[in-house]
């Protein structure tokens, strides 16, 4: 039986804690105590990883799904009951945002490590239920998705950097898949993508409801997913990718079929991929590697997409997980960054708090290896993260063809060359990576595929 523990245990670390120096604030204040940052950028970052125009806001949302199958409530080892049990699903929520330019507020926040025991203070520049900015125009919603299990702050570098560069950030804790509610695997498997959408609905219902601090500051009408190894399965079965026949038969899976909800072709799948999620980008996304999809089902992905991965991916595989997925949704453009030698915690943990540097003896491994990678730098990698992930949803969301310059690269950045003019001018043979420093565009890869191909 596949040990799901693989999902959390994914690669030993050189680099047991970080208490990096933060960045220097991009907006008058005094600056928060240096420690646990998750705003840090190194000298070495990428262009488009430098925060944004705004001041950030935060602000923490509690939402309920009414009358939801109540997967932990079914027996696998009973007969299959004759209805499904319901419940009413709570989802906790934290909502990234532009701020009010005189915006104030608390820039910690607590967060519970791997264990789901030990509560630490992180320090980025959103600021605690700051004042919104009165913008003219709503700006467009990203709805997170973290793994399994992790939590709504995960992801909270992209979350707040994001939001600085005018977009309004969604954050899911999806229940029975956190470091304090871990339960049966089935539940996340089934509710991955239902909570993507509910959260989509209901940031459009609070856009629209008078009074409310979404309210005229977010276009969910315009929205993108952006998903971490089980949140970027549930991504890729928002897109359109429903699962094969194999996955809903698998006896460790959603218990007694549940999850047919997702399955390819049938009319519940049919009816998920909403069109106001114009583009996902999903990191090591799990799956493809135990037959969640095949060549037929992936075709089904019907929204642009951005993969991102590590060369070495022993949770969700590369050559025949993540790649393969890259490969298979042929009825899409989407491009694949990959970290060559990183493996399954490839850009999108955060960095591990100092905390973390511990071994559990429940759980048999340093906290610091689940967010950590063997060989890269925990921020290195974050900023070179920001930066894809601002290009790809400028022009996505955005519509900035400016950004085009930034996605249109020498497929092996180690094959880029350096030529500048004095002037800075690029000389014709200027193949270097742009957006990157010279020297700098080293280990990685971009490559694109266009729909039909």
């Amino acid at each position: 039986m596949f040990k799901f523990s693989l999902l959390i245990a994914a690669s030993a670390m050189t680099i047991a804690t970080f208490t990096g120096t933060a960045q220097a604030a991009s907006h008058e204040g005094a600056p928060a105590p240096a420690t646990n940052r998750i705003d840090t950028q190194r000298h070495d970052a990428p262009e488009l990883s430098a925060y944004g125009e705004h001041r950030v806001g935060v602000r923490t949302l509690e939402m309920v799904n009414p009358d939801q199958i109540d997967i932990l409530a079914i027996d696998p080892a009973a007969e299959k009951p004759a209805e499904w049990p319901r419940y009413d699903r709570p989802l906790t929520v934290e909502v990234w945002y532009p701020a009010d330019s005189a915006a104030e507020g608390s820039q910690e926040f607590k967060a519970f490590l791997r264990d789901g025991k030990t509560e630490v203070t992180l320090v980025g520049q959103a600021m605690r239920d700051a004042a919104p900015l009165a913008a003219t125009e709503a700006f467009p919603l990203v709805i997170i998705s973290h793994g399994y299990p992790g939590n709504r702050f995960l992801l909270s570098h992209l979350a707040e950097n994001l939001a600085s560069k005018g977009y309004v950030v969604a954050s899911i804790d999806h229940t029975d898949s956190t470091y304090r509610t871990k339960a049966a695997f089935g539940s996340t498997l089934v509710n991955r993508s239902i909570d993507q959408k509910f959260v989509l609905d209901e940031i459009a219902g609070l856009a629209d409801e008078e009074g409310n601090f979404l309210n005229g500051l977010v276009d969910a009408g315009n929205a993108a997913i952006v998903g971490y190894s089980m949140g970027g399965y549930g991504a890729i079965i928002s897109a359109g990718g429903g699962v094969t026949q194999t996955a809903v038969d698998y006896s460790w899976g959603g218990p007694h079929g549940t999850l047919g909800v997702h399955l390819s072709g049938s009319d519940s799948h049919n009816a998920l991929p909403d069109p106001r999620v114009k583009t996902i980008v999903a990191f090591g996304p799990w799956g493809r590697v135990l037959n969640f999809w095949d060549d037929e089902t992936l075709k089904g992905i019907e929204k642009p997409a951005l993969f991102i991965a590590g060369s070495i991916d022993d949770v969700s595989g590369y050559e025949k997980g993540v790649r393969a997925i890259w490969q298979g949704a042929t009825g899409v453009d989407r491009a694949l960054l990959t970290f060559d030698n990183a493996n399954h915690n490839a850009g999108a943990p955060m960095p591990a708090p100092a905390e973390a540097d511990k071994v559990d003896e429940e759980l048999g491994f340093n906290l610091a290896e689940h967010y950590n990678d063997a060989v890269w730098d925990s921020v290195r990698m974050n900023n070179i993260s920001q930066h894809f992930v601002t290009a790809w949803l400028d022009r996505h969301l955005k519509g900035d063809e400016s950004k085009a310059a930034f996605l249109d690269l020498v497929p092996n950045s180690n094959d880029g060359v350096w030529a500048k003019e004095d002037d800075g001018t690029n000389k014709p043979e200027h193949t270097h990576w742009h957006g990157f420093q010279n020297r700098t565009a080293k280990g990685l890869r971009y490559e694109v595929l266009n729909a039909g191909e």
